[in-house]
């Protein structure tokens, strides 16, 4: 992989407000705004453009979105999408050019429904799952490249209904070695409860066939990120129950071992003292103050 440089422009100068967003040598534009400014964001012309659009927000409590196309989409939001009461924010997708056509749209459309429903992050107000378009090889590959960088774009602006955090399923059993990654255990005994990750490019990933407390035990805590992480793993299958326990149904990737932590125990916890590496029993907080040491002598 190579580094990309996005552009964040801020319209009015408020991190909470419109902003637009483009990569270098990318076509695409996106234009995200809060609801309290869609007049706004929809006069402007990229808003007149042929593309696809974002809804966001909640519905009884739990985040909802909605996904669609038109080949005006200012035209389709206030003649249709803003008799949607639940949404927040609005995301507009074009390209700068305005070169995307009807067939496009609907294979961009199609494609993110796709994806949001297999990652299963956040219910969708759409219906069944729109048909892709017929569209040429060549075309279908120019809007799969479109799409590579439309989803590296989202997640930075705090959109992560697209963003799977599971990996590729490796055996249960890990056998360190110098391209493995540094593997990690934590064992809660008196639940039954045994997890295994690795930490490697960055990610801690806890491996498939770990097992987790069933329900989050946290007590006063139930409200947290945790604590709904918990949940939302349990939702979307990543965590599946078995007996008193639940089960990695395959390797996920946690922002930080704490976080990883506080799942497999059901409770709000500090990863860095919990995780040992495996085969010594040295905390992860010791592992990463003696490989930050390390890392100043070589300096």
């Amino acid at each position: 992989m190579t580094g990309r440089s996005l552009e964040l422009y801020f319209i009015d100068g408020k991190p909470d407000g419109m902003l637009t967003a483009e990569v270098f040598n990318w076509t695409g534009h996106v234009l995200m705004t809060p609801r309290t400014q869609i007049a706004e964001a929809l006069a402007r012309k990229e808003a007149r453009y042929t593309g696809v659009y974002l809804l966001l927000g909640d519905k009884e409590g739990e985040p909802f979105a909605y996904i669609g196309e038109a080949e005006d989409i200012s035209d389709r939001i206030r003649s249709h999408d803003a008799r949607r009461d639940w949404w927040t924010t609005a995301v507009l997708v074009t390209s700068a050019a305005n070169n995307l056509n009807k067939a496009h749209v609907k294979y961009l459309e199609a494609r993110l429904v796709e994806i949001a429903r297999s990652i299963g992050k956040v219910p969708l107000e759409n219906g069944n799952t729109p048909a892709r378009s017929s569209l040429s090889e060549a075309g279908q590959a120019n809007m799969e490249s479109f799409l590579d960088y439309l989803l590296m774009v989202l997640p930075a602006l705090r959109i992560d209904m697209f963003l799977s955090s599971r990996r590729s399923s490796r055996a249960a059993t890990i056998v360190p070695s110098s391209d493995a990654g540094v593997a990690f255990e934590l064992n809660l005994r008196k639940h039954g409860i045994s997890a295994t990750a690795l930490l490697k490019d960055g990610e801690f990933v806890v491996q498939a066939g770990s097992t987790a407390r069933r329900e989050w035990a946290g007590i006063g805590t139930e409200s947290s990120g945790y604590a709904l992480l918990h949940g939302e793993l349990v939702r979307t299958g990543v965590l599946a129950p078995q007996g008193s326990a639940c089960t990695f149904t395959s390797d996920y990737a946690f922002a930080s071992a704490s976080a990883a932590a506080a799942v497999v125990c059901g409770r709000p916890s500090n990863g860095t003292l919990e995780w040992k590496v495996r085969g010594e029993g040295t905390t992860y907080n010791d592992w990463e103050a003696r490989r930050l040491s390390l890392s100043t002598i070589q300096q």
